[in-house]
């Protein structure tokens, strides 16, 4: 391994400070360089300012906080990183990926924030040769994918995943006599929103539900009263918005002002965002989302209480600990095989790992053990399905009413 030292760019780049001055710092005899293009500015900004980046930036200050990953030979080396912003542009991923490669020469490359760009960089990180830890993408074409790249691995699951858990939990409550059989569901017609409807028609009409209402929407939609005021109108007990964080948070807004109180309100990504009470007023209670956690875990409060110590901010409860798990696996593959690439992308492949999420052994390069629709109930976003599994809540229906 070789000595790498700082690099002035000529787009944003910046070598973190955080954990790189530590006392013991220059004892280090060597460095590895850790490079990822994220959106730091654009429409993507949001989701990967709560998802991604602090995640990143709380990994590396624990890790060089002790010394540096360790390797196998028992030795440790400071990570320095090299970021660039992406600008919520897919075509600027990749060029950064690629010059992160071939210019910076860094040693591992964190993957970027969303599904899109993963899809997008895959096929260069393929390329040159880096495992791709896809912390953020949510796609049923992961199994293909990951046979077609043999170093790429998803943690986030597909769109059936999603879909198929919350029909199933839904269908239970129908079964309950809690809610009805009508469902309005809006989705973006854009990569999640998409997987997402595509997954969750027929699984919804095989749990005997009526889609009343089945409206998409462009992503970049801002006005939501009509899709509001129809779902408001189809007598449906159950609204579904499978949407990105602005319109969550649109037609979260909208839905408080027309007075609309369904029995299940469920809003797409942005509705485990720590962020998400400030949207509703402080009476987020009841609303359900994708992903969860289990809030009782002692390793999950550990985690969140270290996010918030370090990073200024709380997580989300959903990608956020998927993405620093990711990190948690890499650097446990590093301690036992070095910085071989095909040697890490073997390990993460075969291995079996310890997480804040519990024991991560993968699948096909894929987890496949994920928590997949939560709910905030007494001021936590909580894991509700899949029911079976340890640590998953039940849900309140109905939703208290927003006023």
């Amino acid at each position: 391994m070789r000595n790498v030292t700082r690099r002035a760019l000529s787009c944003y780049v910046s070598a973190m400070a955080i954990g790189l001055a530590l006392p013991g710092a220059a004892l280090a005899a060597e460095t590895i360089t850790i490079g990822y293009a994220v959106s730091k500015s654009g429409p993507n900004a949001g989701g990967a300012g709560i998802s991604t980046i602090p995640n990143y930036e709380l990994w590396v200050h624990q890790v060089n906080e002790k010394g540096g990953l360790l390797l196998p030979d028992g030795s440790r080396a400071m990570i320095e990183v090299v970021e660039y912003d992406d600008r919520s542009s897919a075509e600027d991923a990749v060029r950064a990926i690629e010059r992160l490669a071939t210019q910076d020469k860094v040693d591992f490359i964190l993957p970027p924030w969303g599904t899109g760009f993963n899809l997008a960089i895959a096929p260069l990180m393929d390329r040159f040769g880096y495992p791709q830890l896809a912390a953020t993408a949510v796609t049923d074409m992961a199994p293909d994918l990951a046979k077609r790249w043999d170093r790429s691995f998803w943690f986030l699951g597909g769109g059936h995943d999603y879909g198929d858990a919350l029909a199933s939990l839904l269908g239970e409550l129908k079964e309950k006599g809690q809610i009805n059989d009508k469902v309005a569901v809006v989705s973006v017609a854009d990569g999640f929103g998409i997987d997402l409807i595509k997954a969750a028609r027929p699984a919804l009409e095989e749990a005997g539900f009526d889609l009343v209402v089945d409206t998409t929407y462009p992503a970049g939609t801002s006005d939501f009263a009509t899709m509001i005021s129809g779902a408001a109108g189809s007598g449906a007990d159950t609204f579904i918005a499978f949407s990105y964080p602005p319109e969550s948070f649109g037609l979260t807004k909208e839905a408080q002002t027309a007075g609309f109180n369904p029995k299940v309100f469920y809003v797409g990504v942005g509705g485990a965002f720590p962020i998400y009470p400030n949207v509703t007023g402080g009476i987020e209670e009841g609303v359900m989302s994708v992903g969860g956690v289990d809030a009782a875990s002692p390793k999950i409060q550990e985690y969140f209480a270290a996010h918030q110590e370090v990073t200024g901010k709380l997580p989300d409860s959903w990608a956020s600990a998927i993405t620093y798990t990711t990190l948690e696996v890499l650097e446990q593959a590093i301690a036992r095989v070095g910085l071989d690439h095909a040697a890490v992308a073997e390990e993460i492949s075969t291995g079996t790992f310890d997480t804040i999420i519990g024991e991560v052994k993968l699948e096909d390069n894929q987890l496949r053990d994920l928590w997949l629709t939560g709910q905030w109930q007494e001021g936590k976003f909580v894991a509700v399905a899949p029911a079976d599994r340890d640590g998953a809540s039940d849900p309140v229906v109905p939703k208290p009413a927003w006023d």
